[in-house]
């Protein structure tokens, strides 16, 4: 299979969780499953054909094939509360080694109760102009840490001492950005730091050196969260969340190893948007019609929303991301059940027709400036047709693997990875 890279093209929820699993399931080997981006808010669904099911958040969702591990990067930001409640599930379901599977990177940052209750806090006080946060305090995680050298790292919970003098410096500026009543209440320090110890005992900690040895030695899947098009200087801002979505972690990881990989763009049939922000190709019957039964309306992230396949959109996602060797298009079942599906090719924008969104560069700004434009536009469609027909005239890759349905058994190669490489 050699190293493959999954990327969701979209705004979240196209299916990379399922994806990772048939991968995973369907390798000569077990491989390794990396997770590069994002955190404890990743919720990838996979669902096995005798009916189990487990929302993935940190750890790789290959997990349910024996002997597939998860390693948990760098760029990942984990909360060691949530995964403890994430392999508890795990066990109920019947794997009962997930965390002796499982390594961390020691530079990994920690999202804590301090940190959640910040972003709640925040996201509270936007009213009506909520970004859609997922309420996991992953945004509130990257951002302390780019003001203070001493944010905690997963290498800290080896080190009660540091570990507790961290957490306290977190906690009072906590306490500080929200006084009491501005905010929720938080753990204790001691508390947190026996949890954070406990996690420590539990999981292993290892440095840069072992990722590299790992990519040398067997095949690895390198798992994303979210989506290009929420992607920090990408996305649409501010509708965005605190990481690097595109390929640009994974191939750093990668490149440290001298190793390279299969880039798979991951896409729905139809679009999907969780939460708000501009969705030009949003429709109300299409909302109502295909409810999702794992995405629903959340307290912070908001409304599971459903449109038709964006090309526009979509091909600015590839723009930003660097172009894929590939892709997987997730939900073919239902587009094949719904011919009222159709495809936007064009938007009507600022009095003209276009086709194709100029991609990011970093500028927020800018970006601001686009999803002000975006709110404006409207859908020009066609006829979808044979989605996956469609999806390779529209955006110029092939398609080499199709999905119809939750499982594994529902998917088709139609080459093997390495071909599309």
């Amino acid at each position: 299979m050699g190293h493959v890279i999954v990327v969701d093209l979209g705004f979240g929820d196209a299916g990379k969780g399922t994806v990772v699993d048939h991968l995973c399931a369907a390798s000569p080997a077990p491989p390794t499953v990396v997770r590069f981006n994002g955190g404890a808010q990743a919720a990838h669904n996979v669902v096995l054909a005798d009916a189990r099911h487990h929302t993935f958040a940190q750890f790789g969702s290959g997990t349910f094939t024996p002997g597939v591990r998860t390693h948990l990067s760098r760029f990942m930001l984990v909360d060691p509360l949530a995964l403890a409640a994430e392999a508890e599930h795990l066990r109920e379901l019947g794997v009962d080694d997930a965390l002796a599977r499982l390594t961390v990177d020691r530079d990994a940052l920690l999202t804590t109760p301090y940190h959640r209750a910040a972003n709640r806090a925040r996201e509270a006080a936007r009213g009506a102009a909520r970004h859609g946060s997922c309420g996991m305090g992953v945004g509130e995680t990257a951002s302390y840490a780019l003001d203070h050298d001493d944010a905690p790292r997963a290498g800290d919970c080896l080190s009660p001492v540091r570990l507790r003098r961290r957490l306290a410096a977190l906690r009072d500026w906590y306490h500080d950005a929200f006084p009491a009543g501005s905010g929720e209440d938080v753990p204790d320090v001691e508390a947190c730091a026996d949890a954070f110890a406990a996690f420590a005992e539990h999981v292993r900690i290892v440095g840069g050196e072992h990722l590299r040895g790992v990519l040398r030695e067997g095949d690895a899947v390198f798992e994303g969260a979210q989506g290009v098009l929420l992607d920090e200087w990408h996305g649409f801002h501010p509708y965005t969340t605190w990481s690097t979505t595109t390929f640009a972690n994974a191939e750093a990881l990668l490149g440290e190893a001298d190793a390279t990989a299969t880039r798979l763009g991951v896409l729905r049939a139809y679009a999907t948007r969780h939460g708000p922000g501009p969705f030009v190709t949003e429709d109300a019957a299409l909302t109502g019609a295909l409810p999702d039964p794992h995405n629903g309306t959340g307290r912070w992230q908001g409304a599971f929303r459903v449109g038709h396949l964006d090309a526009v959109a979509l091909r600015y996602a590839l723009e930003a991301c660097g172009g894929v060797d590939g892709l997987a298009v997730t939900h073919l079942d239902v587009a094949g059940a719904r011919p009222d599906l159709r495809v936007c090719r064009a938007y009507a924008m600022d009095g003209e027709q276009v086709a194709r969104l100029p991609a990011g560069t970093g500028d927020l700004d800018r970006q601001a400036a686009l999803t002000r434009r975006l709110f404006a536009a409207r859908p020009v469609y066609a006829p979808l047709g044979r989605a996956e027909e469609t999806i390779e005239d529209a955006l110029g890759a092939p398609v080499v693997l199709r999905s119809y349905g939750p499982t594994s058994a529902g998917k088709r190669a139609a080459a093997p990875l390495g071909a599309a490489h």
